[in-house]
């Protein structure tokens, strides 16, 4: 199945935006084939304040009106004390908002951007979007992540080469219990990294301080900057860099 095809079946339905490359494309591809997609924001304390900036811009160039959603993502049970099927509850949660927005507004079917690429096993979150019914187009019609970058490439969307983006989260080890004020310490930690030219990095909390991780490209620049860094990231405590470098 096509995408065209896909929007002929389902021709009126909510996207949960997220501000990424995926959801972007599937909200591209949706109105270009006439459907009434209508495009909702879940603005949580796990996400950065770039990714909603991001989704703004996004519907702004495709003349979209975007739903802001706001939960307390936090008050959510099996959340915050953060056990291993953290991104179950919080999906679920998730979801069930933008169901209940969506219902309201009149739209009964509802759609994420999971792509192809996006193994189900590895998605404990997964889970929750099949209990609740919703539908991954870009999976379903087998789009993996190259070819939804080169399809956002070809439709001239600035998300095409945005790099991959994991909820503020996954950046506190499994089990350690999530606090708003942590989350906002990484958040600006990553922010100001990115205003110094770095890309596709993660702040990740460990025993005793913060691991830095980078795109193998930029490994030598952080070891030549490494003053600047333990600048910005030395109120966390020991600061390491994970040589292995990130995918991009």
């Amino acid at each position: 199945m096509e995408l065209r095809e896909f929007f002929a079946r389902h021709p009126k339905a909510a996207l949960g935006l997220s501000g990424g490359t995926d959801s972007a494309y599937l909200l591209y591809a949706g109105l270009s084939f006439g459907a009434d997609l209508r495009p909702y924001y879940i603005k949580t304390q796990f996400q950065p304040g770039f990714e909603l900036e991001d989704a703004r811009r996004l519907c702004s160039q495709l003349g979209a009106e975007l739903t802001v959603i706001e939960g307390d993502i936090l008050s959510v049970p099996g959340v915050a004390e953060n056990p291993k099927d953290r991104c179950y509850h919080c999906k679920r949660a998730l979801f069930t908002l933008l169901s209940e927005r969506a219902a309201s507004d009149g739209y009964a079917e509802l759609l994420d951007g999971t792509n192809a690429s996006d193994e189900p096993g590895e998605r404990p979150g997964t889970r929750a979007l099949q209990e609740l019914g919703v539908l991954s187009p870009l999976r379903d019609c087998g789009l993996d992540k190259a070819e939804v970058r080169r399809l956002s490439k070809e439709a001239g969307l600035f998300t095409h080469d945005k790099p991959s983006y994991a909820c503020l989260a996954t950046r506190i080890p499994t089990g350690r219990r999530i606090e708003d004020s942590m989350l906002c310490k990484i958040a600006d930690a990553e922010d100001a990294l990115r205003q110094l030219g770095y890309s596709g990095l993660r702040v990740r909390l460990e025993d005793g301080g913060v691991r830095l991780e980078l795109p193998e490209r930029q490994l030598e620049r952080a070891v030549s900057g490494r003053g600047k860094l333990l600048e910005l990231l030395g109120g966390f405590g020991r600061v390491t860099l994970d040589l292995r470098g990130r995918a991009e």
